[in-house]
């Protein structure tokens, strides 16, 4: 068969890959997509959209619970799990369908099958050779596991976790990080025990110290048990469970271990290395443009360095098109991009956190405020708890905003812009914040930091 011509040629289809095609044509560009299982990759089909739709079905759970406290009649008989998968199939199928006939749309062409990069031009895909003017690697991510541990019978990561027949009655979750606190509060919520273990001193351990801590009270409210600064030595299985050992002695039983240690790039045995594309550690090394080493071949998504974000990935298959095009895009750093993490309570959070702001621009040139949910109308409104917490340099811009509470992710577009856009709180104080809002907390952050404090003291 003939060599397929194109000026872009993306490997792989998840956000970041089909982001840089949907650009590229609209900059007047052929474009291919090359994808080996189903265009939206991990985030559509076993990340970001089925687990938010799970934890949308542990919110109802926890509303029905407590609706005797807001004056509805309401309790939980149980959870059909067969129900729940079912919800989630069908919003990740609909889903699906609709980014096939958007790709359709736009006059790109996917080509299903296994790409590996045979050359800086050229892709092959079983008998096919897919020529491009440029070439941009979106190949993703997969679970890690840790040293040894290998993944089998109940000892599973996030992929078999959705496929869960059953709701655990006991559940060991090994990392405390963005995916493990996600399922521990799904897994509450639908009744189980649930303990994490993470190395680290804190859960999220990435986040505002203040606000894990506040998380970490939040779980425990919840019942939700925790083992931190104590590393995991060992597991055991059987038929009706897993003894899970940890380095201090601790011996955790459950019916299943959940290992939530990460993320790893998709890139071995696709033939980066071979082309000449310098690697580490199975990362793909580009510059501050995406650029590899090798010219006219990009990188894009969770096989490049830096946070492993759907988001991350749009901004970044955009921003390689317009690359590409000549069009010199502005770059955000990955300290600017915003986090959320949507356990209940959620965790938001965009920019430098107190410490390091204190680092970067030295401890008596930054100023902190944190703006306690509990003096926002429709955060009690909610039953939540939590808080706002806004990092500026004096006399400067405000540098990070981190944020706790019931649907706080909602808050982290207005955070970005201000942190983005390197506003002075100042700029932000004049501004009109809906009331009741929990929007509003951003804007007594604010007015605090500005010198003229409405709600707060």
């Amino acid at each position: 068969m003939a060599d397929q011509q194109f000026d872009i040629v993306v490997l792989g289809g998840g956000s970041a890959g089909y982001a840089a095609a949907i650009r590229a044509t609209q900059l007047g560009y052929s474009a291919a997509v090359i994808e080996k299982d189903k265009l939206g990759g991990t985030c559509l089909h076993r990340g970001c959209v089925p687990t938010k739709a799970l934890l949308h079905s542990a919110e109802v759970a926890d509303v029905a619970r407590t609706g005797e406290t807001y004056g509805i009649l309401s309790s939980v008989s149980g959870v059909d799990i067969a129900k729940v998968n079912d919800y989630r199939e069908k919003l990740v199928a609909g889903k699906h369908k609709g980014l096939q006939g958007l790709l359709k749309a736009n006059g790109i062409t996917v080509i299903e099958g296994e790409g590996k990069l045979v050359s800086a031009d050229t892709v092959q895909v079983g008998g096919d050779r897919v020529v491009g003017k440029h070439i941009v690697l979106a190949t993703g991510s997969y679970s890690r596991s840790l040293p040894g541990l290998a993944i089998e019978g109940r000892v599973i990561t996030s992929e078999q976790a959705l496929e869960l027949q059953e709701v655990p009655k006991k559940v060991v979750i090994l990392g405390g990080g963005v995916i493990g606190v996600e399922f521990a509060s799904v897994w509450r919520s639908f009744g189980a025990d649930v303990t994490i273990v993470e190395g680290l001193p804190h859960l999220v351990p990435n986040e505002e110290e203040s606000v894990s801590k506040q998380l970490e009270r939040a779980f425990k409210k919840r019942g939700i048990g925790f083992k931190l600064g104590v590393f995991f030595q060992g597991v055991t299985q059987d038929a009706d469970g897993v003894q899970v050992t940890l380095a201090d002695g601790t011996v955790l039983d459950a019916d299943y271990l959940l290992v939530a240690v990460g993320r790893g790039p998709a890139t071995q045995g696709l033939g980066f290395e071979e082309v000449g594309i310098e690697m580490d550690r199975g990362f793909v090394l580009a510059n501050e443009r995406l650029a590899t080493n090798v010219a006219g071949v990009y990188a894009i998504g969770d096989i490049v360095p830096g946070l492993q974000l759907a988001h991350r990935g749009y901004q970044q298959g955009i921003f390689v098109a317009e690359e590409i095009a000549g069009l010199n895009p502005v770059v955000v750093q990955d300290v600017n991009i915003p986090k959320v993490t949507y356990c209940d309570p959620e965790v938001a959070s965009v920019g430098l956190t107190e410490a390091k702001a204190k680092e970067q621009y030295g401890e008596d040139n930054v100023t902190a405020y944190e703006y306690n949910l509990a003096g926002n109308a429709k955060s009690s409104i909610l039953g939540t708890a939590g808080s706002v917490k806004a990092v500026r340099v004096n006399d400067g811009p405000v540098v990070g905003v981190h944020m706790i509470g019931a649907r706080v992710g909602e808050l982290v577009g207005e955070a970005q812009l201000i942190v983005n856009w390197e506003a002075y709180p100042e700029d932000i104080a004049p501004l009109v914040h809906g009331h009741p809002t929990q929007n509003e907390t951003i804007g007594e952050a604010m007015l605090k930091l500005a010198g003229k404090p409405l709600h707060a003291i």
